[in-house]
C-alpha cells in the first residue's frame, strides 16, 4: 500500500473539513434574496424579505415581520418563525423541527425529517442528556453495522468479485479514492443548493441523499474488506472472515465518543470514492485476493 497516498487524502479530508467550517462563518446571499448558509444557522432579519433560506448544520429562524417567498429549509436543525414571521412557500425541517410562535404563518407544506439517533443538536446539552443521545447513536451504529453485515455476506456471496476489486483500488490508489469521494460530497452540497432554491427540485432532495447513503454503505463494505484484509495480511482467511473482521473493527472505532463521528466521515468518504473510482476511473485494478 502506498502510504504517502492514504497520508495526502487524510490530510485532504482534513482541509475539506476546515474549508467547510470557513464557510459557516459567511452567509451565501444570491441575488439579495437568497441566504444560505453551511455549518451554521442562519437568520432572515426584521422586516427583510428573502426568496429562500437555507441552512445546513443549524437553525434557519425568520424574525419578527420577515418574510419567505418560496422556501425555509433547515438541514439538521430547526425551523424557527417568530411573531408575526411570515413564509409564503413551504418550510422543512432535516434532523429539527418547525415551531411557530404566536401570529406566525407557513401558507404552504410542513415537514420535518427527524433521525432522533443522531448528534446533531448541538453542544448545549447536560451529562445526562449526552449519555441518552450517546446510547441512541451507539444503538443506531450498531444497527447499522448489522445490516452491512448482511448485506456483505450476500454480496460475497451472490457476486464474490467485486467487493475485493473494491479493496483493490483502495489499496493501490487511496489518494485518488479520497479525491473521488471529496468531488462526490461537494457536488452533492452544490446539487443540494440547486434543488433547494427551485420548487420543483425540492422533491428531489430525499431521493437524492438516498442514493448518496446508499452508495457510500456499499462503498463502506469495500473500506471494511480493505482494513480487514490488512489484518490478515500475514495469514489466511477467508473473504468472509476478512470482511467480518474489518466491519468489526471499522463499528469499534465509530463507537468512541467524539472520534467516533470522524472516523464515520472518512468511512463514508473512502467508501463513495471507490464507488466512483472502480465505476468511472480509466484505471483497472489488479485483483488480489488475500
Amino acid at each position: 500500500m502506498k502510504w504517502h497516498q492514504l497520508i495526502l487524502a487524510f490530510i485532504a479530508a482534513i482541509c475539506m473539513m476546515f474549508a467547510g467550517n470557513a464557510l459557516a462563518q459567511t452567509d451565501i446571499n444570491i441575488n439579495d434574496t437568497n441566504l444560505i448558509r453551511f455549518g451554521g444557522s442562519i437568520t432572515v432579519p426584521e422586516n427583510q424579505t428573502v426568496e429562500n433560506a437555507i441552512a445546513f448544520g443549524g437553525n434557519v429562524t425568520v424574525s419578527s415581520s420577515a418574510k419567505v417567498l418560496d422556501t425555509a429549509i433547515a438541514f439538521g436543525g430547526d425551523v424557527i418563525l417568530k411573531e408575526g414571521a411570515q413564509v409564503e412557500g413551504d418550510a422543512y425541517s432535516f434532523g429539527g423541527k418547525i415551531v411557530q410562535e404566536p401570529g406566525a404563518v407557513v401558507r404552504g407544506e410542513k415537514a420535518t425529517f427527524s433521525d432522533r439517533h443522531g448528534m446533531m443538536y448541538g453542544s448545549g446539552r447536560n451529562r445526562s442528556s449526552f449519555f441518552a443521545e450517546y446510547f441512541f447513536s451507539a444503538i443506531f451504529r450498531i444497527s447499522i453495522a448489522i445490516v452491512a453485515t448482511i448485506l456483505g455476506l450476500i454480496i460475497l456471496q451472490t457476486s464474490p468479485p467485486f467487493l475485493p476489486k473494491l479493496a483493490t483500488e483502495l489499496r493501490q490508489h487511496s489518494g485518488l479514492t479520497a479525491l473521488w469521494g471529496i468531488g462526490a460530497i461537494v457536488c452533492f452540497i452544490f446539487a443540494i443548493v440547486f434543488l433547494a432554491i427551485t420548487l420543483i427540485g425540492i422533491p428531489l432532495i430525499p431521493l437524492l441523499s438516498l442514493m448518496l447513503v446508499i452508495t457510500a454503505l456499499v462503498g463502506s463494505l469495500g473500506v471494511a474488506l480493505f482494513l480487514g484484509q490488512w489484518v490478515f495480511r500475514k495469514r489466511e482467511g477467508s473473504l468472509q472472515q476478512q470482511f467480518l473482521v474489518g466491519l468489526a473493527i471499522v463499528t469499534a472505532l465509530t463507537l468512541i465518543p467524539f472520534f467516533g463521528g470522524l472516523v464515520v466521515f472518512l468511512i463514508n468518504l473512502f467508501g463513495l470514492g471507490v464507488i466512483l473510482l472502480w465505476k468511472f476511473g480509466t484505471e483497472r485494478p489488479e485483483i488480489v485476493m488475500e
